[in-house]
């Protein structure tokens, strides 16, 4: 286990702003009163162990299959359903959502190996993620990515009611391998997966997945 390179900034800022409110708290707000003192120094302590949890990076193994269509996030699945996707493909897709709460890994993976084909960012809103419009109206980042096999699959980083920053590290025309990193989002969010119809989802509602390693469906 490991801090992910995104989140050195934010801790540094956390241990400097938490370092500034103690000292004003010993030294000036509560100066003698050591009860209220110690009490705000194991709060700034939680905080900052609930901070670089959230920046984890464990150490994943992914199953490689080229069959095989990996989850992209951890979190809980919240969809799976049939829709018209009209960004990229302009019909009919399988779309499965994973909500990522801020206990979860916030990193996102490939979930096949391929080429990536598309890319494109959008600003926006930052409704709750699990509302049915934050797919089209939140801030998001959508990557399309195609398999050896020649099928495309559309991945959506969607910012949710906390998450205020969507990190890609691709672009179009980039070879790239199932399980390697290919964003991350801060605190809070959803990840959409677009897949074909005939794809056989191995995931239900409510399940836990592991980025990386959580197998979400077979190709046909």
């Amino acid at each position: 286990m490991t801090i992910h390179k995104e989140g050195y900034t934010i801790l540094l800022a956390t241990v400097a702003v938490l370092l500034a409110i103690n000292l004003i708290s010993w030294f000036y707000l509560f100066s003698g009163n050591q009860t209220a003192n110690w009490l705000i120094l194991g709060i700034s302590f939680v905080l900052f162990l609930l901070v670089l949890q959230f920046f984890r990076k464990p150490r994943r193994t992914t199953p490689v299959n080229d069959k095989h269509v990996i989850c992209p996030a951890d979190g809980t699945v919240v969809t799976i359903e049939e829709v018209f996707e009209g960004e990229y493909f302009k019909a009919q897709r399988r779309q499965v959502s994973i909500f990522m709460s801020p206990l979860n890994v916030h990193i996102n993976f490939h979930p096949v190996t391929g080429t990536v084909r598309y890319v494109k960012y959008y600003p926006g809103k930052y409704l709750v993620a699990w509302h049915p419009k934050s797919s089209t109206e939140n801030e998001r980042t959508s990557v399309v990515v195609q398999a050896k096999n020649g099928v495309e699959i559309l991945l959506r980083q969607i910012a949710g009611a906390m998450a205020r920053r969507i990190v890609w590290y691709v672009k179009e025309g980039q070879a790239v391998e199932q399980g390697h990193e290919f964003g991350f989002i801060k605190f809070g969010s959803r990840v959409d997966v677009y897949l074909p119809l005939d794809a056989e989802v191995k995931v239900k509602i409510g399940d836990k997945t592991r980025g990386g390693v959580t197998v979400l469906a077979d190709l046909a």
